[in-house]
């Protein structure tokens, strides 16, 4: 359901002067219709509308007319008229079109007038001299040669006239344009202008040949050839002026062919424009006029976008069909495509590739054409395997990702017609059989699934050769494309392709096969693997999945939803899903990771019915979904189930259907518990579906209210039986009320932001669609709900410290304002003004948003001038009689002024002490008041101009002023450090020096000079301690309030920074004033030229000087408003400003000047910035000249050619050419400079300077993300963020030499054979370019830029001495070798290594060659080749090879790192061996292999005893791999293939010399913990019955118990004790107990209270975690076998369970509790029997609410899984009815209340029960103890919002629980004698009840607003009282009632 505007169609009238009337009046008759009195009729409407259907009128009268009429002078005025009026008409106006095309059916007879008529006024027209009306001209003949016969008769007459006029517009226009150089909006209209003159003659010659080619024709001197050749000679100089714009200069290449056409012989034009394409023209064999008139055209070398241009003119304009143009066209077609070729590869500007993208996709068309009627020949020349196709091929595969959208898919229409050019080629082939289709496949599927070329490709190739043939290739691409739709940048990639292969595929069946027979088939395909990953994928995929493949499976095959509701429906509702085809859904309701059966359910019906498949009441009639099914799905724990249950009910086919009474209530459900959602985006989708509700019962009551003054009485009873439409209106506002009494109940205090988010949005949605037009019932109005109550609450709103929801709350009271002031009474709005006025002058940031809200509310009000500001201000009467000066004018005024008075006094302060203001009155707040109040002004429409007038100028004064104050904070070298953060005397003093110290100490000469800071710091304390005696400025610091305010460095420079912000938000907000009336007078506007120059110079000065981030940062966002202002502005000199700054700040830099005080340190700070927003306000669509500029000589600072040129210019260029290519505004403007960024930052790198080092390398990493795209995952060494090396390079041409190069310098250091090591520095960069590159099958033979030469080069480069750089080596090595060359150079490598007898041994150059040979074996063993035979045969070859050097893995090796390296390679090779053993025996050479390794293996360290010390290097790194071998070998020979084998070779492997046990023993912590991550490995997969039943793995874990409990007691290391304890947890604990005695000689509950007593003794969460975990089992364990555990230890651990639940705790012990909480539930928490108790079991009950209120999101839903178990016991005991299970937080928290009523009814403890929940709905809050500690902390941080969770909210859980309470007192009418107990709580509240109400008293006038958090916490502590006093007075009258019975 898509919410559509209805557009409105807007037609101007026309008018016609006094002449014409009298003309029409003269010849009308009052008496009968005519011609004349209709025009005048129609002239005197004025509504265009109107006027159009009175224009259709006039011909059926004209045809009425007799012929003889003709002569009538009435018609001849007539026509007159009209043709006046036609040509007076805009070029857009509808009339014009109506006009032409009644006249177009005009009789015959008055043919010959009309013509008169319009030649009469058409002439008139031509003879118009002013340039800029020429336009309303050239419309004017263009609209005559469209479709209209009067028009283009007209032009014929006057065909020499219209010659000569468009002959001289041109020529005028470019006069005109060349005169206005550097006057962009004046030139832009020109050049718009040039490009309708130059439209309209190649019109004119298009459409009126035959005049052309008359008999005036050939003559040279015939007035028409001349102004040809003046067309022609124009056009020619148009192509070739650079300074036009790209589109004027295309066009003027189509209109140079097509002239040329109309004036040269058709037979030899091809070979004309072949010679003019190829540049071998021969003058003596082309005509002399062609020569004088195009001469620039004849040269060799043509510049490149001419060429381009002139390309496209030859393919539009000339005739490509039939074969028109013979041999000579068929060259002409195959050079244009040489030409287009050799200029894909050396035009880079982005508009040049599109432009060249659009024009080879034409060429394919016009060779389609041609090869029709093609000789055999050209049929060769555009074979599939030819030349020019094969470079097609090549521009397709580089162009494919090319980052612009347009080439994309210009890429995928050429590769679409080569396809269709090739198949017109081939005769006698079919496409299945045909090679060049097959090797096409072929290298297409073989690509990687990120390459996103692949899949428009591929569909197109589909279309080709059908789904069938490509399925046969590989059936599992379905599933492989599905896959790949996780990543939302590839999913509508995906999705596309799969459409296009479905539906292909569905065709190719039905034409094959009758209709039952294959659909099954079918939905195997293409169905089954969809609902696999709706059910069990990750929520991405499922998502992009749902959005865009589903639907266009749905729109295509509408029978398939049955087929999928089945199956889910059988999958949600039965145990095991029943088994359809080749998929089995296992039964599952989803968690909170997957959707589940229901949730794929919900997903299908939500599309099917949004798309029209299906209505909801069929939904519920068939039984396809139940109510409660929806309902599971509206509160389920994966939020994307929740959404899309909402959305089944919300979104509609039809916005007019009616909602039914299920729907209603389904909804009112979903709001209970869903709008506190953490998600962002779940948030927005709940309020857009709720929106299109909402519009849904707007529209279908609409339907309803017209249905229902319609109909009969009859028919309303007829209908009776039906929903009567009145009923369900009522229904309608009933609904909508109670949906907006919850919505209005969330905003209670303490709700969390997100609640107030969703509630507030959709409060304003309803505000919004129930708005009442004029003339229309609403079936309900907010208005109507609102009460003075619910306006508090939502102006409370303004306090949050979320200003999204300010902004929500301000929007929806702006849309109830006027009931809104009417239930304010005046002494209400007094307080809220005076609270603005008080905020907007705190300390705290986020008080003077709340202040600004609140001002910008208050000032709508018509009274305030009377209420409040006449306290304030002088009041103005002459305002008040001045009655059109509307109130919020008059009050913004007032208002402003006010706080301008307030901060100019402020500031006053603020000179004498800066200190005082920080801590007192920090000014931001008021500034920050008035530009709210500035920014919802209606500047165009003000009253009070000379008033506004002297308060901007009174503005930008204090702007001025108040910059002054504070810049030498943010302008000072330091400004975070700027004051000490201790408030004593001595450090006061220290302050008062560093204030004085405000010469930065970053200018120039901060690399020139060093300062000796330590006497410079003497001298100026000196000087200061003789100014000022110390005393004062401590009493200088004395505060209003307390006796000293202490003034932290924070407080202090958030102020300056702060107001640094403001004044610069302010001064941009003033600049938005100027473009108001450039059109008027400049006196008329609010600001002068004058003022807007100057506050540029403010901003210039401060973002060239500040070095405070914030500040500059902040100067940036306005200063970028007044220059996007300066671009658009009409003077002169203000658009001149931005270049002119431009020039003098590079200037500057250029100069490096030492008394410059540009900040060299800090990134440049602000100069970047200033640069960027100059750049960044160039027009979108200028030539960015400017940018150019600027990037080529910041390239040439930043890589100057003479060492001896100065550091620091460098050092900006550097850093500002980072800004400029991280800026996205820049866009691909920037693109072509790439390359030579690239180029500076690697030979940056090089540089001695540090500085120049730093700004270098952060230069590279911005132009590597610009290159690769921003990285989304962690993992460096993703596929995504890669490119191949063709696209590389061809995009960055000049890389490949510049790489290449730099290569070959780097590797001759390394291999120099001098014993000295050079590390060169440009390694690092180098290998990390070119680690981002990956070779493509589809590099083919044409490709100048081969990846080969960089081999060799990458090879050299792991003999570095650096370790990093061998491995970065090792993984670049990778890409540059394409998998079937990897056994070839895995084996050179390999044979590279020395023997163990060589001489010369480098054990770098070693180590460098083993990790370039592991990383390409990983890659080969991972590729999908696995099983063909050149694979094995290469692996055989590899794993000889490799036996040959394992010398290396021994010990004749003395270097224990190339030890470990070669181990690796083993490892690696051992496990992949070991996969290939399970699958099958590929032959008997791998026991060989086996053998060698337990021979490495019993030679190692490992086995005879370790000898070294730690301290080796490399040690640790040779016994790990050492372990992962022994590991590896292990877990292969343990396999039972090998266990019970007879061989004799096979039994020698079988018995390792080394078993786990051993291992375990070993004194190397990494040992121990490898092996045991494997036990704990092998563990896991026994539990989920991975391997062999017995036999395999289940050997290696026999009789490890006492092995791990005697670790457990010993072991030292903590993450090897953290995993013994995590073994013996999964273990099973019959075998473990047993064991206890004899490992440990501990009995069982010794072994408790051992593992208990170690989470009070560890300060490791891990360890604490499991702990508790490995205890709670072993207490379950216990209990169950009815074992004796003592009451203490029992105490103790739940103790413990409620100490791992506390609020503080981390997320770790807060799981492991939840873990804990969940494995106890069934047998402790809702057991028959109380086993623990009744305390201790609601203790632990109070643990399950508190984690289900926990602010992490994982923590709650692990807590939410203990009402999942509670829930499904009670349906497994109660059977039938349906219990929800898998839920979120808000929901589990409601159902465990009332499991727990519930419990307490079946255990019979009622009593005691309630008075514990009594206990915790009153809460624990020592209210007085609260109160007293909060007023010091809330002033002393002034970001901090302490320990504050987001999302829970007290009084949500107080309502359930009180619920839940007064359910249960009222259902079992509860007795309680004894009242002690019940009075002691009764006294307790009552006492709490009055310290509340004490408290409440003793607060501020509006305390929701200076003092929030106190307020809020007293509010919901009054509620949390008078609820638990309402249900002991029930208690308690319930008791009295029952024992006045008993008396009675």
């Amino acid at each position: 359901m898509v919410l559509k505007k209805k557009k409105e169609i807007q037609v101007d009238a026309f008018f016609l002067d006094d002449q014409q009337l009298e003309k029409l009046q003269r010849f009308s008759k009052a008496e009968e219709q005519n011609l004349a009195s209709l025009l005048l009729h129609c002239a005197q409407l004025n509504n265009g509308i109107q006027q159009i259907h009175c224009i259709k009128q006039i011909m059926p009268l004209v045809k009425k007319m007799d012929q003889n009429s003709a002569c009538d002078p009435m018609v001849k005025a007539c026509l007159d008229v009209l043709g006046e009026t036609y040509f007076s008409l805009g070029a857009k106006n509808p009339l014009k079109k109506v006009l032409a095309s009644s006249l177009n059916s005009l009789p015959e007879e008055f043919m010959t007038l009309a013509v008169q008529s319009f030649v009469c006024c058409l002439r008139e027209e031509l003879k118009t001299t002013d340039i800029y009306l020429y336009r309303k001209v050239l419309d004017n003949l263009a609209s005559c040669m469209e479709d209209f016969s009067l028009g283009r008769a007209s032009i014929k007459n006057l065909f020499e006239e219209v010659l000569q006029f468009l002959q001289k517009s041109l020529l005028d226009i470019q006069e005109e344009n060349r005169q206005n150089h550097g006057n962009s909006i004046v030139q832009t209209q020109l050049m718009h202008d040039l490009l309708i003159a130059i439209k309209v003659s190649m019109m004119l010659v298009q459409k009126l040949q035959e005049n052309i080619q008359g008999s005036l024709w050939k003559h040279h001197e015939s007035f028409v050839w001349q102004s040809m050749c003046s067309l022609l000679k124009s056009s020619t100089n148009f192509v070739m002026d650079e300074t036009l714009l790209q589109t004027v200069q295309n066009t003027s290449g189509l209109a140079v062919i097509l002239f040329t056409k109309a004036m040269y012989e058709p037979v030899e034009l091809p070979s004309l424009v072949s010679d003019l394409l190829l540049g071998s023209m021969k003058h003596a064999s082309v005509p002399a006029w062609f020569v004088s008139n195009c001469g620039a055209l004849c040269t060799e070398e043509l510049p490149d976008p001419v060429l381009l241009f002139l390309c496209h003119g030859a393919l539009a304009m000339l005739e490509w069909k039939n074969g028109t143009m013979g041999e000579n066209g068929e060259k002409l077609l195959l050079d244009i495509a040489s030409v287009l070729l050799s200029l894909s590869s050396e035009l880079r500007e982005s508009c040049m590739a599109t432009s060249l993208s659009r024009i080879l996709a034409i060429w394919t068309s016009s060779a389609l054409a041609v090869l029709v009627s093609g000789s055999p020949n050209l049929k060769i020349k555009l074979n599939g395997n030819s030349d020019i196709i094969g470079k097609l091929l090549e521009y397709i595969y580089t162009h494919w990702e090319h980052p612009l959208d347009a080439v994309r898919h210009q890429t995928k229409l050429i590769f679409k017609n080569l396809l269709k050019i090739h198949r017109t080629t081939i005769t006698g082939y079919s496409e299945k059989s045909d090679p060049f289709f097959a090797r096409l496949t072929k290298h297409l599927l073989s690509l990687e699934w990120h390459v996103k070329g692949k899949y428009a490709s591929l569909g197109c190739l589909v279309e080709c050769v059908g789904t069938e043939n490509i399925l046969q290739l590989d059936r599992t691409i379905p599933a492989q494309i599905l896959d790949v739709m996780n990543d939302q940048s590839l999913a509508p990639y995906a999705s596309d392709l799969l459409e296009t292969m479905f539906t292909n595929h569905k065709a190719h069946f039905t034409s094959r096969f009758q209709e039952s027979a294959w659909i099954d088939q079918w939905h195997d395909i293409w169905v089954s693997p969809l609902l696999v990953i709706l059910c069990e994928g990750n929520h991405d995929q499922t998502t992009y999945v749902m959005d865009y493949y589903l639907p266009k499976l749905l729109r295509y095959s509408p029978e398939s939803l049955s087929y999928m509701t089945r199956i889910l429906q059988a999958s949600a509702d039965a145990n095991l899903g029943k088994k359809y085809s080749y998929y089995c859904f296992s039964f599952s309701l989803g968690s909170c990771s997957t959707r589940g059966a229901l949730g794929a359910l919900m997903a299908c019906l939500r599309t099917a019915r949004a798309h029209g498949h299906l209505e909801l009441s069929n939904i519920m009639s068939n039984g396809l979904v139940s109510i409660e099914c929806i309902k599971q799905g509206l509160v389920h724990q994966h939020n994307q189930v929740c959404i899309d249950a909402l959305g089944l009910l919300c979104e509609t086919h039809r916005s007019t259907e009616i909602v039914s009474t299920e729907e209603m209530q389904l909804i009112q459900f979903f709001i209970m518990y869903n709008l506190n959602s953490q998600s962002p985006s779940v948030r927005q989708q709940i309020c857009s579906l709720l929106r299109k509700l909402f519009c849904r019962i707007q529209e279908s009551s609409q339907v309803l209210y017209k249905l229902e003054q319609n109909k009969t009485k009859q028919e309303l009873l007829e209908n009776s039986t039906k929903r009567h439409p009145l009923r369900i209106l009522q229904q309608y506002k009933d609904f909508m009320s109670s949906v907006c009494d919850r919505l209005f109940e969330v905003l209670f205090p303490g709700s969390s932001h997100a609640t107030r988010f969703s509630a507030l949005t959709v409060l304003g949605s309803v505000a919004e669609i129930f708005s009442v037009p004029k003339g229309q019932v609403q079936v309900f109005q907010l208005d109507q709900e609102i009460d003075s109550a619910r306006v508090r609450t939502l102006i409370q709103c303004f306090a949050s410290t979320f200003e999204e929801v300010k902004v929500l709350a301000f929007g929806l009271l702006m849309k109830l304002r006027d009931v809104a002031f009417n239930l304010q009474d005046s002494e209400n709005l007094d307080l809220l003004f005076q609270a603005a006025m008080d905020l907007s002058t705190s300390t705290k940031p986020y008080d003077c948003v709340t202040a600004s809200y609140l001002l910008n509310f208050l000032v709508h009000h018509k009274g305030l001038q009377h209420i409040c500001l006449g306290k304030w201000v002088e009041h103005n009467s002459h305002m008040d009689e001045n009655t059109s000066v509307s109130t919020v004018e008059k009050n913004t005024l007032a208002v402003i002024k006010l706080l301008l008075v307030n901060v100019e006094e402020e500031i006053f302060q603020a000179k004498k002490s800066l200190l005082q203001a920080a801590a007192s009155f920090p000014m931001y707040g008021r500034v920050h008041c008035i530009t709210g109040a500035l920014q919802q002004l209606p500047f165009n429409n003000l009253t009070l101009v000379a008033e506004w007038k002297e308060m901007v100028a009174r503005l930008i004064m204090m702007s001025y002023k108040l910059s002054a104050v504070v810049s030498p904070v943010v302008q000072s070298s330091s400004p975070e450090g700027l004051i000490p953060m201790d408030s004593d005397s001595e450090s006061a003093g220290r302050l008062q020096m560093i204030l004085h110290e405000i010469q930065p100490q970053d200018t120039n000469d901060y690399f020139t000079q060093a300062k000796t800071l330590k006497e410079h710091c003497k001298v100026e304390s000196e000087n200061l301690a003789d100014r000022r005696p110390m005393e004062n400025i401590c009493t200088e610091m004395r505060g209003k309030e307390r006796q000293t305010c202490d003034v932290t460095a924070q407080m202090v420079l958030v102020c300056c920074w702060r107001s640094m912000k403001e004044v610069s938000l302010l001064l941009g907000t003033l600049c938005k004033l100027l473009p108001s009336q450039a059109a008027s007078e400049p006196s008329d506007g609010l600001i002068t030229v004058e003022q807007v120059k100057n506050i540029g110079e403010y901003f210039k000065h401060h973002l060239l000087q500040s070095r405070h981030r914030g500040a500059f940062e902040l100067a940036y966002s306005g200063f970028v408003q007044l220059t996007e202002m300066l671009s658009r502005c009409s003077s002169e000199s203000l658009r001149k400003m931005p270049e002119q700054w431009l020039s003098c700040v590079l200037e500057e830099i250029k100069s490096c000047d030492p008394s410059s005080t540009l900040c060299a340190t800090r990134r440049s700070a602000g100069i970047p910035f200033y640069i960027q927003a100059l750049l960044a306000s160039e027009p979108k669509k200028s030539k960015t000249d400017l940018l150019k500029m600027t990037v080529k000589e910041l390239i040439a600072l930043a890589a100057p050619l003479n060492e001896s040129s100065s550091v620091i210019p460098q050092v900006h260029a550097l850093n500002i050419l980072r800004a400029l290519f991280r800026d996205t505004r820049l866009g691909e403007n920037i693109m072509p400079y790439v390359a030579d960024g690239i180029q500076a930052a690697i030979l940056g790198f090089m540089s001695p300077v540090w500085a120049v080092r730093n700004s270098s390398t952060l230069l590279f990493s911005a132009l590597i993300t610009r290159i690769f795209g921003v990285k989304r995952g962690k993992d460096e060494n993703s596929k995504k963020n890669r490119m191949t090396g063709r696209e590389f390079f061809s995009r960055f041409p000049s890389l490949y030499p510049f790489l290449l190069k730099q290569l070959e310098v780097v590797t001759n250091t390394l291999n120099s054979e001098a014993e000295e090591l050079k590390i060169h520095p440009n390694l690092f960069l180098l290998l990390l370019i070119l680690g981002r590159l990956y070779p493509s099958p589809m590099d083919g033979t044409y490709s100048a830029l081969s990846m080969a030469p960089f081999v060799p080069f990458i090879i050299r480069c792991g003999h570095s001495p650096v370790y990093r750089s061998r491995e970065m080596s090792g993984r670049a090595l990778v890409p540059f070798v394409s998998v079937n060359e990897v056994p070839h150079t895995v084996l050179s490598l390999l044979e590279g290594l020395p023997d163990s007898t060589s001489a010369c041994i480098r054990q770098n150059n070693i180590h460098g060659t083993l990790l370039q040979v592991f990383h390409l074996l990983q890659s080969y063993l991972e590729s999908k080749q696995l099983l063909s035979s050149d694979f094995q045969q290469g692996l055989g070859d590899i794993i000889t090879c490799v036996g040959t050097k394992l010398w290396l893995a021994k010990r004749p090796n003395p270097c224990l790192v190339t030890r470990a390296a070669y181990l690796d390679v083993l490892v690696m090779l051992s496990t992949h061996l070991g996969r290939f053993q399970k699958q099958g025996d590929p032959g008997m050479q791998l026991f060989g292999f086996w053998e060698e390794m337990n021979r490495v293996i019993s030679d190692s360290e490992l086995v005879s005893g370790i000898s070294y010390s730690s301290a080796v290097p490399g040690l640790i790194q040779y016994i790990q791999s050492m372990t992962k071998l022994v590991i590896s070998v292990l877990s292969v020979t343990a396999g039972p293939d090998i266990q019970s084998s007879s061989s004799p070779v096979v039994k020698k492997i079988a018995k390792p010399s080394l078993s786990i046990v051993h291992l375990l023993h070993c004194e190397f912590h990494e040992v121990r913990l490898l092996a045991l991550e494997a036990i704990l490995l092998w563990l896991k997969q026994k539990k989920s019955k991975q391997t062999a039943e017995e036999g395999g793995v289940l050997c290696l874990l026999i009789d490890l118990e006492g092995t791990l409990l005697t670790m457990a007691l010993k072991e030292k290391n903590l993450q090897c004790f953290c995993k013994v304890l995590e073994i013996l947890y999964n273990m099973d604990l019959r075998n473990v107990i047993p064991k206890t005695e004899c490992s440990i000689k501990m009995n069982p509950n010794e072994l408790l209270t051992w593992s208990l007593n170690i989470i009070g003794i560890s300060n490791s969460t891990d360890v604490q975690s499991i702990a508790l975990k490995f205890a709670s089992k072993l207490v379950i364990h216990f209990l169950q076998n009815h074992q004796q555990i003592s009451e203490e230890v029992l105490k103790k651990w739940v103790q413990l369970i409620v100490y791992f639940c506390g609020d503080e705790q981390q997320t770790e012990m807060l799981l492991a509790a939840a873990e804990v909480l969940k494995s106890v539930t069934t047998f402790l928490l809702i057991n028959e029997k109380l086993i623990l108790g009744l305390s201790d079991t609601l203790a632990m009950w109070k643990c399950v609410v508190l984690l289900l209120q926990n602010e992490d999101l994982v923590v709650r839903d692990a807590a939410a899984e203990v009402i999942q178990v509670a829930q499904s016991e009670k349906k497994s005991s109660k059977g039938t009815e349906f219990a929800l299970r898998i839920v979120n937080a808000p929901m589990a928290l409601d159902l465990a209340f009332g499991i727990l009523c519930e419990l307490l009814q079946r255990w019979g403890e009622i009593r005691a029960g309630v008075l514990i929940l009594l206990e915790w709905l009153l809460g624990d809050s020592d209210l007085k103890r609260d109160s007293e500690t909060s007023a010091p902390e809330e002033d002393d941080y002034l970001f901090d919002k302490g320990e504050v969770n987001f999302w829970a909210e007290k009084l949500t859980h107080v309502r359930q629980l009180s619920k839940h309470l007064l359910q249960l007192v009222a259902m079992t009418h509860l007795t309680l004698p004894d009242h002690r107990e019940l009075n002691r709580l009764s006294r307790m509240a009552l006492d709490q009840a009055q310290l509340v109400e004490h408290l409440l008293r003793a607060l501020p006038p509006t305390p929701e607003f200076s003092k929030t958090a106190e307020f809020t916490r007293l509010a919901i502590q009054n509620e949390r009282i008078s609820v638990c006093l309402k249900i002991l007075n029930l208690l308690k009258s319930d008791n009295t009632c029952k024992n006045e019975n008993l008396e009675k």
